[in-house]
This record gives C-alpha cells, structure tokens and sequence, in this order.
C-alpha cells in the first residue's frame, strides 16, 4: 500500500470536509499576529508559549506537514518567511488563499514529512510541525531530516499524539468504554483486522500510526537535539463527532504532547 499517495487523497477530502484542521484563520489573527500577538498551535487547546519564540523578524520558518491555511500564514504575519511543506495539494491551497487573501509572502511544496531532499541542509531557524506525524510510518527520518535541514541555533517545534491513546479499541471508546485491545507500537495497517481496515478506508479516513515515546521524544535526542520545552495538553471538543475518542479521553488526561528541540550552534 502506499500510504503517502493514500494520506494525500485522505486530506484533500478531509478540507472537502472542513474540519477542524483545514479551516482558514481570520483576518483578525493576522492582524494580531501581526501585531505581536502571535497565537499559534502545536497541539489543538493551548496555545505555543510566546517565550518559545525568539527574534522572529526575518528568520527562515518551515511548516512541516501544517497546511490548511493556519499555522504558516500566522507564522508568515509575525515576520518569519515562511515555506510550507505539505503532502495535501489542497491543504496547501489553504495556506495559500490566506497568502493572497492577507498580502502575505508565502511559499508552498508539496511532499513527505519524511523526505526534505527538495531543501539544502542549514536553511531553516525554526521547523513548526504540528500534530501531523501520526500519519507517517516512522518518524525516525523525520527528526534526521529535520535536523539536516536547521541551522545551527534552529528549533524544532512539534506536536504529536501520546502514544497510550492508541492501545485503547477506538469504537468501543466512542461508545464510553476504555478498553485495551492493542500494543505499541500501532499501526492501522497492521493492528486492524481486515475488515476493520477496509472500513476505515471506504469511509476515506487517513490511515494512522501510534509512534512510541521512544521514537517520539528519544528519536529527537539521538538526531542530535536537545530538548528545551515540554508540555502537555487535552483536545477540544469535535464538533463533527461529539463521541471522538480523543475528546473522550481527554476528560480524564492530556492526549497530546508538545516539545521545542535546539540544534546546537
């Protein structure tokens, strides 16, 4: 199967869909981020503190697989040049429509998270990769790619899903039940039965992968970094589905996990 040209398709139907992660900003945030007021996210309820920014002003970002019109055009607002890289044409079609809407300067690439060959190493002070490596099969390359293409100085910002969400039957979560039926790592392809596999692709969901914390935060040490912030936080509510499992669990403990990694100069 090939599950990036798969995830492609899955998240061009997801902004066909609008939820919630491809759903253009305002006007009113880029003029607040414009005026210093830069509020962006990493994770889905609590904003990235502003003291993980620094001398923002001319600095080269890349948003790494955080398309749909959110997180780069903030980012592009507060003064960085800003190149985002997605594997969703349309969610890049996000972040271009707030570009041109705004007067923004903004670049967009489309390819995979685990790939940056398109870029040369050291071109980057900060990479702002949200909650988006649940759909790559490993993120082991990723924290090396990113690490080649920072310069000395660069921080790497991401948010991504705790693992111990995934060892729970997702369906049966949605009916109030906390059962555990699979181990870590996860994987949709591999975990799932059959039939449950095939469901979920012909409702056209992206297919997802629990990394370890091993990988997660550990796969960023060993790429060299140091880690310099951590938090935690709870997922709002789902408009689309009020029985989400995220949301459900996030009513007993944090779901998701932010960090800001050094490259050291």
């Amino acid at each position: 199967m090939d599950v990036l040209k798969y995830n492609s398709a899955a998240w061009d139907r997801n902004v066909e869909r609008g939820i919630e992660w491809t759903l253009p900003v305002s006007a009113d945030a880029i003029a607040a981020a414009k005026q210093g007021r830069l509020g962006v996210w990493l994770t889905d309820k609590t904003p990235v503190p502003s003291d993980w920014f620094e001398g923002i002003a001319g600095k080269d970002a890349l948003c790494l697989s955080s398309g749909g019109g959110q997180q780069a055009p903030l980012l592009a607002a507060a003064g960085y040049d800003v190149t985002s890289y997605d594997n969703s044409e349309r969610q890049l079609a996000q972040d271009r429509f707030v570009a041109d809407r705004e007067g923004l300067a903004l670049r967009t690439a489309r390819g995979d998270m685990a790939d940056l060959s398109a870029f040369a190493d050291a071109s980057f002070d900060l990479v702002f990769h949200p909650i988006s490596n649940l759909f790559a099969q490993s993120v082991l390359p990723v924290w090396r790619e990113v690490y080649r293409v920072l310069r000395p100085g660069g921080v790497l910002m991401v948010g991504f899903v705790n693992p111990f969400e995934f060892i729970f039957d997702r369906e049966r979560i949605e009916r109030g039940e906390f059962v555990v039926r699979h181990t870590l790592p996860y994987s949709d392809i591999a975990s799932l039965p059959q039939d449950e596999l095939q469901r979920l692709m012909d409702e056209g969901g992206a297919l997802e992968f629990g990394h370890t914390l091993t990988d997660q935060i550990g796969g960023q040490i060993d790429a060299g970094f140091v880690i310099t912030g951590f938090y935690e936080d709870k997922r709002l509510s789902n408009a689309h589905n009020p029985n989400d499992p995220e949301f459900l669990l996030s009513k007993y403990t944090p779901v998701y996990i932010a960090t800001r990694a050094l490259k050291p100069s």
